[in-house]
């Protein structure tokens, strides 16, 4: 084979992997968006039988499980009474959806069937559309690789459905309507198209509360930045700063103590869990540690199932000061000694306080354990128009 042959085979080969390459991304594109418009419509049903079935009453309660249990017996999988209730969630979040997935159902051959029917006669009744639909989204969506934005996708607080369906995947749209909050829901679904977040970038940005963390940060594309690349937990990607205590519903007193907050932590326990995030267990309170004759207590101490140690905690009602590196660095240094199991990873240590300033905390902690971080904690939280502000500024690039 001559040079020239070699370099006309290589071109070749070069040739047949692009085509496969954007034909079969073309392809799992297709399989997503179908996914995504049949889980819709199937919850689109639910909720319409639910509403307006004349025999509805018969199943009750029960009904998900009589529906998935008729729909196994067809064969489709997948379809337990979960499934359904998320087809279900998926819908009533996104009703907006009317219009765009109205169309493709035509295009499907379901023009003649009684959904679309009923899907183009509770369009046409909702009037208006509440999302622009114009050249401009075409033009958008002509490279769907291609995380673009424009303030013409926006109305209100809406991204266009069609943006959404061909840059998201069903699972994305399973953890998006975790989020309750609308405001919060298109930040991630702003940052998902931006970003090209995968799955689990998503899944990470929602459970660490990005959206409230963004809109504390004065950094603020830094924090949205440490989504990307991901690596197996690290104790700085789960340890969250800031952390909200807004459900602690303090009342006004003329002076707290640490005790005072302490005590209500472990009033709502559960809600702290849930502000720290997945993975901590709750050991101990004022977990008591000795040298010779003189104690100290560690306020609060949990053992996280992803890191795999124990994490410190020192409730302080005031800003951050340098003495309370110290005295955590102790206590770091103890649980190492006395209190590590053989299979567990350095304990870790979190002062929770009122302010801080980052360059004390900087030189404060030089040196230490790299396991110990200082977090500030907020009694209300941030106003929705910083989160919008910003929001915006991200559409418009």
């Amino acid at each position: 084979m001559t040079t020239n042959q070699k370099n006309d085979f290589k071109g070749l080969i070069n040739n047949l992997s692009q085509v496969h390459d954007v034909l079969q991304s073309g392809a799992v594109r297709s399989v997503n968006q179908l996914l995504a418009i049949r889980n819709w419509v199937f919850g689109y049903c639910i909720v319409e039988y639910e509403q307006h079935g004349s025999d509805r009453a018969r199943y009750g309660t029960r009904l998900l499980d009589e529906i998935a249990g008729k729909l196994k017996s067809k064969g489709m999988k997948g379809l337990d009474r979960r499934a359904l209730n998320t087809c279900r969630l998926f819908y009533t979040t996104y009703q907006y959806f009317w219009r765009s997935l109205t169309a493709k159902l035509q295009t499907h051959n379901l023009g003649d069937k009684k959904i679309w029917r009923s899907l183009t006669a509770k369009s046409q009744s909702a009037g208006k559309s509440d999302v622009p639909i114009g050249l401009t989204v075409s033009a958008q969506l002509e490279h769907p690789a291609r995380p673009t934005l424009s303030p013409r996708l926006l109305d209100g607080d809406k991204l266009h459905p069609e943006l959404l369906l061909s840059r998201l995947t069903y699972t994305h749209f399973v953890e998006l309507v975790r989020v309750s909050d609308p405001l919060q829901r298109l930040f991630y679904e702003v940052e998902t198209v931006k970003n090209n977040w995968s799955v689990r970038e998503l899944e990470r940005a929602i459970n660490t509360h990005l959206a409230f963390r963004t809109t504390m940060s004065t950094n603020k594309r830094a924090v949205i930045a440490k989504i990307k690349n991901l690596k197996p937990a690290s104790a700085a990607e789960i340890i969250r700063d800031p952390v909200s205590l807004e459900f602690l519903g303090l009342a006004e007193k003329p002076e707290y103590t640490e005790t005072d907050m302490e005590r209500q932590i472990i009033t709502h326990l559960q809600q702290f869990l849930i502000e720290l995030g997945t993975g901590f267990c709750f050991e101990a309170r004022q977990k008591r540690i000795s040298f010779d004759n003189k104690h100290y207590r560690i306020d609060l101490v949990f053992y996280h199932r992803v890191l795999k140690c124990h994490v410190l905690i020192d409730l302080k009602i005031k800003e951050f000061d340098h003495a309370d590196a110290g005295q955590m660095n102790l206590y770091l240094n103890y649980y190492k000694d006395n209190e590590m199991g053989r299979d567990d990873n350095p304990p870790v240590g979190i002062i929770l306080c009122a302010d801080k300033d980052d360059t004390l905390v900087e030189y404060a902690t030089a040196g230490m354990d790299e396991h110990l971080f200082v977090s500030k904690y907020l009694v209300t939280l941030p106003k929705k128009k910083v989160l919008q502000a910003f929001i915006r500024r991200e559409i418009e690039g």
